[in-house]
């Protein structure tokens, strides 16, 4: 049991979710609270009240700033705070896989208490980029547009850039249930409740919750508890991967959702806003989080994968422009599909080719120019221009590339995506204008396509 220091009674001002409180600095003239420590206010006004949990998030002098997580609502200056020599924690065991807790560490599935089992703190550093192994191991989703088109690889931060009312959950869901990863440890900020239960029961029916370890943050929840949600997911994560040797994948949605509440409390703290009201730190904030990824040297790997909501969908606020920056590369979603142009993993060069099989590089570029061609043939018909042989064989390949490889609902493993390609490639062209390695043209290139196999395999 953690033991409580010295209370302190005198509370300055309340903003927000943000109290300020009065503590004398020691006799060598500095502070006995730590930035980042656990605070308890207890209002002795109202003994019935639960104590609120705080933490230090600014030290002035004998000024100390304590954000309240369940906001403060029932508190007044006549409050008492406790503070609890300690920062923020969460339980970490083998116990945890499968079940979901709130965005302050509170299971809230129902399940059996946590209490006794270790925990650990939140607020770890960053591994040295200099120290990192090198990405060269990849993490299949079964979604085509990325397995095919854009590697998702070990250790690698990728955000999904989208706009609000795109299936971006769904598709998080799906690679969650898919993907080839030891533990899923999905972290939801902002969430309605209809999300939640969607989220767990996509990973109940596709018997993966026993490797899962949801954070939830819900809309009914107080805004400032949303920031906790990244790093204890991460935290988590880390665990799994440097003392279980686990490879990890981390799904966070929504990190927007999380620099809105950074700005919140920034404007309660009167900072001075930087681009658009955000706080001038956004960049450190995101990467702070972001670098967590990690492959390491004799022991797992951590991969994140979040969704980046883009307002009015310009790429170009504070949030996905600070995000592109620090991440490596980002899946544009929109209108339902993965977009092939916009979207890149500027670390699929380590596996493609190289762990994966020898057509995989030739495939997906001469998918992607056929379909670059498709778009130029489907503008020329919608101008009315006449169209050759040859154009209307390019319209057939880009109306079977969408329906059969960027519909997201479409999953199949890697080879069988790669023989798709072969397959609808034959279906439109003749073996010579694929303009390939003839070598590759003779292994692969389909002799009947009679043999087509459709589109694959789609969840309904």
């Amino acid at each position: 049991m953690t033991q409580l220091l010295v209370r302190y009674s005198k509370i300055l001002e309340i903003v927000g979710d943000i109290v300020k409180v009065h503590v004398p600095l020691s006799e060598q003239g500095s502070s006995p609270i730590c930035f980042g420590d656990l605070a308890l206010i207890e209002n002795e006004e109202n003994s019935a009240q639960r104590a609120a949990l705080a933490q230090v998030i600014l030290l002035e002098r004998e000024e100390v700033s304590l954000q309240v997580f369940s906001g403060t609502k029932g508190l007044s200056t006549h409050s008492v705070v406790r503070f609890l020599g300690r920062s923020m924690e969460v339980t970490f065991s083998p116990n945890i896989l499968g079940r979901a807790f709130s965005g302050t560490g509170r299971a809230i599935d129902n399940g059996p208490t946590l209490t006794e089992e270790p925990k650990i703190e939140i607020d770890g550093p960053t591994v040295n980029p200099a120290r990192r192994v090198l990405a060269s191991h990849m993490i299949r989703t079964d979604v085509p547009m990325i397995d095919v088109f854009n590697c998702l690889v070990e250790s690698q931060k990728i955000p999904v850039f989208s706009v609000a009312g795109e299936p971006y959950n769904q598709l998080l869901a799906q690679i969650g249930t898919h993907a080839d990863a030891d533990v899923v440890v999905f972290g939801g900020i902002g969430l309605v409740f209809d999300d939640y239960h969607f989220f767990r029961q996509a990973f109940e029916e596709a018997g993966v919750l026993a490797r899962t370890v949801m954070f939830v943050h819900q809309g009914s929840d107080p805004t400032v508890e949303g920031l906790l949600v990244p790093d204890m997911a991460l935290a988590v994560a880390e665990r799994f991967a440097v003392e279980e040797g686990k490879r990890v994948l981390v799904l966070l949605t929504d990190m927007t959702a999380y620099a809105d509440a950074l700005k919140e409390v920034g404007i309660s703290m009167e900072h001075v806003p930087s681009n658009r009201g955000y706080i001038g730190d956004l960049y450190s904030q995101l990467a702070r989080r972001y670098e967590k990824a990690c492959d390491y040297k004799g022991a797992g790997s951590v991969t994140i994968l979040s969704v980046t909501t883009m307002p009015g969908d310009d790429v170009t606020h504070p949030v996905p422009d600070n995000t592109g920056y620090i991440t490596e590369g980002q899946f544009y979603l929109h209108d339902g599909v993965i977009d092939p142009f916009g979207s890149l993993s500027r670390l699929k060069q380590h596996v493609i080719g190289k762990v994966t099989r020898e057509d995989h590089s030739q495939i997906m570029n001469t998918m992607v120019r056929f379909y670059a061609e498709s778009q130029d043939a489907a503008q020329k018909q919608a101008m009315s221009f006449e169209l050759s042989e040859y154009d209307e064989r390019l319209l057939r390949f880009g109306s079977l590339f969408r329906e059969r490889f960027m519909n997201i609902r479409v999953t199949m493993p890697l080879e069988e995506a790669l023989d798709l390609c072969w397959e609808t490639l034959a279906a439109c062209f003749e073996p010579h204008e694929l303009l390939m390695k003839q070598a590759l043209v003779d292994k692969y290139f389909p002799t009947d396509i009679n043999t087509l196999s459709g589109v694959g395999q789609s969840e309904g």
